[in-house]
């Protein structure tokens, strides 16, 4: 640990910084293009600290089972191709904080729009895809501005929600926009004036749009979002696609949670660490992140980190002990723990 904390002492710097969130179509492209990690052998002589750092920081993007939303998409579009406005069918990705709800968006936002540019190659200045997220301070007029802000449309004080509205559905329609994605709609409570209205708007948006959106959130089905009359409206238009945590219980679960360690371990990048150390301690992990994606990719990176720090290059139990998790996955561990017989 000492020399953790002096190597993490000596130094903080973290070299390049990965764009930050996606607000623009501009930073969407930068996100969609960006070469996705690759490692050489471990035994490559390129292979130095700030590179494993680096690597280890934004390791791979593994496929989970809540990546089944993308066969759902690929229907749905397909379902969509050719309906009316008020026939467009939806889905809302619902689940617990850190499932992978937005981690899942991206990935099927990025994917659609590479396989339109391989399927429509030359369309300069299209827009297939069109990323949100609910404002704090939602209304339909910031939620609109949110999504003109993504489309590149100047916004000045004084335009309406109508005017800023129309000008965004024009923009979609001449860029070609054929997927919608709407992030944290578990904020929109229709319960409220403000709420009830912004929600009116994304429908609204789905009539006039010839796009398919994708909401998602925390527990969306438990929000006051699908309450009420036009609750009952968005609910008559979408399919739900729960992200919950991974279960380790079952032997089918068992086998989905060690394959995905095993996934996991196959991407590091740490030249004396054991084969099947992750595997061997499922159990302890589970404990640890309750099957939650968030908690679990900051566990492992996060020991992967620790081991290049301390110069062992190896993810063992202790390494894994070390690693400080959010608070959620913390409070979940302790409760499972006093659940125990004996304790």
């Amino acid at each position: 640990m000492a020399a953790v904390t002096a190597a993490a002492g000596g130094d903080f710097s973290d070299g390049d910084v990965t764009p930050g969130a996606v607000t623009d179509c501009v930073r969407w492209q930068e996100y969609v293009c960006r070469l996705r990690v690759t490692a050489p052998p471990v035994d490559d002589p390129s292979w130095d600290q700030a590179r494993r750092l680096n690597y280890h920081s934004e390791f791979v993007t593994l496929k989970t089972p809540s990546m089944r939303a993308m066969a759902e998409l690929r229907v749905t579009l397909l379902v969509n191709n050719k309906q009316p406005g008020t026939a467009r069918r939806g889905l809302i990705v619902s689940g617990p904080p850190g499932a992978g709800k937005s981690t899942t968006l991206m990935e099927l936002g990025r994917s659609f729009e590479l396989s339109e540019r391989r399927r429509r190659p030359g369309l300069e200045g299209s827009m297939p895809v069109l990323f949100a997220s609910v404002p704090p301070t939602y209304t339909p007029r910031n939620l609109a501005k949110v999504l003109a802000r993504f489309a590149g449309i100047p916004i000045h004080d004084r335009m309406t929600e109508h005017t800023i509205t129309n000008a965004v559905c024009h923009v979609m329609l001449e860029r070609g926009t054929r997927l919608v994605f709407i992030d944290d709609v578990h904020l929109l409570n229709t319960r409220t004036r403000p709420g009830a209205d912004t929600s009116d708007q994304v429908k609204t948006l789905m009539e006039r749009v010839p796009a398919t959106f994708v909401l998602a959130g925390v527990n969306v089905e438990d929000s006051p979002l699908l309450t009420g009359p036009r609750g009952a409206q968005l609910a008559a238009r979408c399919k739900l696609l729960r992200t919950p945590p991974l279960l380790n219980g079952t032997p089918e679960q068992k086998k989905t949670w060690h394959s995905l360690l095993g996934d996991m371990e196959g991407a590091l990048r740490l030249a004396r660490h054991r084969p099947g150390t992750l595997v061997r301690h499922a159990a302890y992990i589970h404990l640890r992140t309750g099957g939650v994606m968030a908690s679990l990719s900051l566990l492992v990176r996060e020991a992967a980190i620790r081991s290049i720090l301390d110069e062992s290059l190896a993810i063992t139990k202790k390494q894994l002990s070390q690693v400080l998790l959010d608070v959620q996955a913390t409070n979940a561990a302790r409760a499972t723990l006093r659940q125990r017989p004996g304790n």
